[in-house]
């Protein structure tokens, strides 16, 4: 009896040093990440099926107190919409001078037990002050409680306004990084929105975020879809609502050509695509902006989806890292965009990548905008890329097959690795990516 309560001491003891070490490991590795702000290579360690679960617990865990530690750019306590004040990032010298982001961030309505959901207003190109106060007013307004609202200024006016500028960007990274964290914000309903400026700035958003977001909204507006891939839009809920007689910058031409690309997507992929586009009647750039977040909150993120097409595109010079489940290594053109697209089924993943070439069919006689294109695609050669899976899109007790262009390039029961975990999560911030199998795929 003493030997057996002698091991199970020591066992215990053992037990409890291992997850101390992990955990202390995992920090110092969130911790190089979140200060180089690029993802490194991880530790590596073997885990079973069995493990993934209190795994990815013990390293959202870390994850969270490393970003406690880390501080650099928080949100506030999130407070009543109506009695909130404001607060402000300071976006670094060297994406944009003296650039200070003032913002609202604040409730309605009781909590949901799953937290609440979170929209992102992007306001027009009026004076900077004036049409902040009116998004904050639109917002308590808007009949979409219980909710939560992220409500910015525009730092600067002139050369600087715009929502998807790279200190924007940087913006958007901090926000998605603390809201997925915040324990009071539900992470498959976050929603994008805005009106004119913010209209562009939503749209292009909801094409370069969408494995973020639940749906999106954009109002006033209508972008090059150049600008805006469609494509990129098949998993999340999208509605535009533009007047039928806002011809400023071609806005109502614009809004009917996404309307058409999106028709056609969903025509060869019935099951996404799920969009609302309306040229309202009779109205110019001034429309009914109240139905737009009441449509966008039906909506819940699926973080898991088996098909999807991402055009990797940049916006003002910036690529993405990842989409969904993957994450680029090296991009095959640099001079060209990629597309991927990714169909898993039955333990078998399907991956065309092609090199997407554009030519522009229509184009503005006065400002020379760009407003209709025509694409084509070739193969993609010498690229790489990681696949990351879990027990949502495979079953990892099996062998799991994986084509690139129709050549099979993995063939094998995949190996389960916290070091997976950790690099996902270094990626995406996201609790709902941490994935603990990985595929390295050269093509």
């Amino acid at each position: 009896m003493r030997l057996r309560h002698l091991f199970a001491f020591v066992l215990s003891v053992t037990l409890i040093q291992t997850h101390g070490q992990n955990n202390t490991s995992a920090k110092g590795y969130f911790y190089q990440t979140l200060m180089k702000g690029e993802v490194g290579q991880a530790q590596s360690q073997r885990i079973s099926v069995k493990q993934i679960t209190a795994k990815r617990h013990e390293l959202w865990q870390a994850w969270q107190a490393t970003n406690r530690q880390y501080n650099q750019i928080t949100l506030p306590h999130l407070m009543s919409l109506a009695t909130c004040n404001p607060s402000s990032w300071q976006l670094p010298d060297s994406l944009e001078p003296n650039a200070t982001l003032p913002f609202y961030y604040g409730y309605k309505g009781e909590k949901p037990t799953t937290g609440f959901p979170l929209f992102i207003y992007l306001h027009g190109s009026g004076p900077k002050q004036q049409e902040w106060q009116t998004g904050l007013a639109l917002a308590q307004s808007f009949k979409d409680a219980p909710s939560a609202y992220f409500i910015p200024q525009i730092p600067n006016e002139g050369q600087w306004y715009r929502w998807w500028q790279k200190s924007k960007q940087y913006a958007w990274r901090a926000l998605l990084r603390n809201a997925l964290l915040s324990d009071s914000i539900n992470s498959n309903q976050l929603y994008v929105f805005g009106i004119s400026e913010g209209g562009y700035g939503s749209q292009r958003l909801a094409s370069y975020y969408a494995d973020y977001w639940a749906a999106a909204g954009p109002m006033a507006g209508g972008e090059p879809l150049k600008n805006a891939p469609t494509e990129n839009l098949g998993n999340i809920g999208f509605i535009l609502r533009t007047g039928a007689n806002d011809t400023g910058f071609y806005r109502n031409l614009l809004t009917r050509y996404t309307l058409q690309s999106l028709d056609s997507l969903e025509q060869l992929n019935p099951a996404g695509y799920r969009h609302k586009v309306e040229l309202e009647a009779n109205r110019q750039h001034f429309i009914d902006y109240s139905q737009t977040t009441p449509w966008l909150r039906h909506f819940t993120r699926n973080p898991y989806p088996t098909h999807f097409t991402w055009e990797d595109f940049e916006m003002d010079g910036e690529h993405r890292t990842g989409f969904y489940n993957l994450r680029v290594i090296k991009r095959p053109d640099e001079k060209l965009r990629t597309r991927y697209d990714v169909n898993i089924s039955d333990n078998e993943v399907n991956i065309v990548v092609e090199n997407v070439c554009y030519k522009t069919i229509e184009r503005d006689p006065i400002y020379g905008i760009e407003l209709k294109f025509k694409k084509s695609y070739t193969n993609a050669q010498n690229g790489s890329f990681v696949l990351y899976l879990d027990e949502h899109l495979v079953d990892l007790t099996n062998k799991v097959t994986v084509k690139v262009n129709g050549k099979v390039v993995y063939n094998k029961r995949p190996q389960l690795d916290l070091k997976y975990m950790q690099e996902s999560l270094a990626t995406f911030y996201d609790p709902q990516r941490i994935y603990p199998a990985a595929i390295n795929i050269n093509y």
